[in-house]
């Protein structure tokens, strides 16, 4: 296949967003192949963090900065024609060269602070404002305007569970690919493509075969995260006033 005629698509998000479900819904497709969080052992290795499946996650992908971006900018996996990758703003450690973004289609995928807030909590402890992303996504969001000369694309995640199919169209009429019913329904289960992570993350996803559909959550914020919340906000109203529709 002419190389010119490939897609690389970069999908940038904080954790505890729909991202995972996006990766299932492009996998769907026919001629798409997916890479899931291809940086992240990098960032473990640079961080020290402890987070759960640590040391499965260490062997189970590079640790090389430049030995992942070797890999993302290389062929495609199994001679398809788009590549979906699912990546995550806090694992591009400040510094790093990320040239290599002007040849991605770039889009930020962004869910309300409060309901990220919530849902990261019930699986780790928060230690602050980096943990979720939101820095960095205003980071790394104004280098790649910097680098491609163009913003990147911005999809609240809100609004493609209130209507999947309307902003999946328009996703593939900024990326410029054709729209396919398979982005919908999935079948359900673990994929190989998944990363080694999915036990501890992706219960949920693995559980679905659509796209669960919005319902504005009565839970409360746990009151030690009132301030964590206020802070959020306003990397949320920032990439939120970037919405391309």
């Amino acid at each position: 296949m002419d190389s010119k005629d490939q897609i690389r698509i970069a999908m940038w998000s904080g954790p505890r967003n729909i991202s995972t479900a996006m990766m299932r819904s492009f996998e769907n497709r026919d001629d798409t192949s997916v890479v899931d969080e291809p940086f992240y052992a990098y960032y473990l290795s640079q961080t020290g963090l402890d987070h759960p499946g640590r040391k499965e996650v260490l062997e189970s992908q590079s640790t090389n900065w430049d030995n992942v971006v070797n890999f993302i900018t290389g062929d495609i996996p199994n001679e398809k024609m788009i590549w979906y990758q699912k990546h995550m703003v806090h694992h591009i450690i400040d510094g790093k060269n990320i040239e290599w973004v002007k040849y991605f289609k770039n889009l930020f995928l962004i869910r309300h602070p409060k309901e990220v807030i919530i849902s990261y909590s019930k699986q780790s402890p928060i230690d602050g404002i980096k943990d979720l992303g939101y820095p960095q996504q205003i980071n790394l969001f104004k280098k790649i305007k910097n680098i491609t000369g163009d913003y990147p694309i911005v999809f609240n995640s809100k609004d493609i569970l209130s209507d999947p199919e309307k902003y999946l169209r328009k996703m593939c009429e900024f990326f410029k690919i054709n729209f396919s019913n398979k982005m919908l329904n999935w079948p359900k289960g673990s994929r190989k493509t998944d990363g080694v992570w999915s036990p501890y993350w992706y219960k949920n996803v693995i559980k679905s075969s659509s796209f669960k559909p919005y319902k504005k959550s009565n839970e409360s914020l746990p009151k030690e995260y009132n301030g964590l919340l206020e802070e959020c906000l306003q990397c949320y109203d920032y990439l939120n006033s970037f919405k391309n529709y």
